[in-house]
């Protein structure tokens, strides 16, 4: 009986040992939020159309990348775009690749050249009126170098409807720059975005840290038409909707992938 026991007790102890395990290793995985094949998990919200309205064809799959295209457009007319992933996110590790590509389109604002991102903490695209132009959320803002020889810093940080923190201080700027080096081209970038809740926020390009900020929260301008109830200035931001942008540059996204940190971060 002794050693039966013992045997059972063994046994217990190394499926235990297999099943926390299993669950660390789980933890750890990288998960696409692209198949490579569709948008089926993504919604897309443009300016001037309801949600769900991919104008003009703008964002598209094709050769396993979600590509951001004008080539069916007459004027741009304001028609800032924005394609969502299905699931909010609070604690998490981002990664993607993007390249901007072709020629910017004309009747753009001038400041969208060579000019995208990925927003996060955003709002529902389903809270937003038809009108609203931007939605409230953090930009990891994705700038192109002009080939003209000047500094152009990519992984910069925007806030549209929001206001972050640096050094105990809300930053009172709509932008502000990272560490990065500029690219030039066509050729692909590495971008990551590490989101700690409504606490740090990292930008990583090409392998390098190049801004941290902290306490996202809701406030500021340059987002109009949204709707009163949902703007609450003063409310941290600790989860949200993550999305590609468009504004007038074609620009391809690849490799997105997330790996959920909530069970290691994520407040009790």
């Amino acid at each position: 009986m002794r050693q039966y026991s013992f045997l059972a007790i063994l046994v217990t102890v190394i499926l235990f040992g297999c099943n926390s395990s299993k669950k660390t290793q789980a933890a750890d995985e990288w998960k696409p939020l692209f198949n490579g094949k569709d948008m089926n998990d993504w919604t897309v919200k443009i300016h001037h159309h309801d949600v769900g309205v991919n104008f003009g064809n703008t964002f598209r799959v094709e050769e396993d990348m979600i590509k951001v295209r004008y080539d069916q457009y007459s004027n741009f007319n304001e028609q800032f775009g924005h394609l969502y992933y299905k699931t909010p996110y609070s604690y998490y590790h981002l990664k993607l690749e993007y390249r901007f590509v072709g020629e910017w389109f004309k009747t753009a604002p001038s400041y969208t050249l060579r000019n995208s991102g990925v927003m996060f903490h955003s709002q529902d695209p389903r809270s937003m009126p038809k009108e609203q132009d931007w939605p409230i959320s953090v930009e990891m803002q994705f700038l192109g170098g002009l080939s003209d020889g000047k500094p152009r810093s990519t992984g910069n940080m925007c806030s549209p409807g929001t206001e972050v923190v640096q050094k105990g201080t809300i930053v009172p700027s709509h932008c502000i720059n990272s560490s990065s080096k500029t690219y030039d081209g066509e050729q692909w970038v590495s971008a990551e975005l590490i989101v700690l809740g409504d606490s740090l926020i990292t930008h990583i390009i090409n392998g390098d840290t190049v801004l941290q900020y902290s306490k996202p929260q809701i406030g500021g301008g340059v987002v109009a038409r949204y709707d009163p109830k949902i703007k609450q200035d003063g409310k941290l931001l600790s989860s949200g909707f993550i999305a590609l942008q468009s504004e007038g540059q074609p620009i391809d996204f690849r490799n997105i992938r997330i790996k959920d940190l909530s069970a290691k971060y994520k407040k009790k």
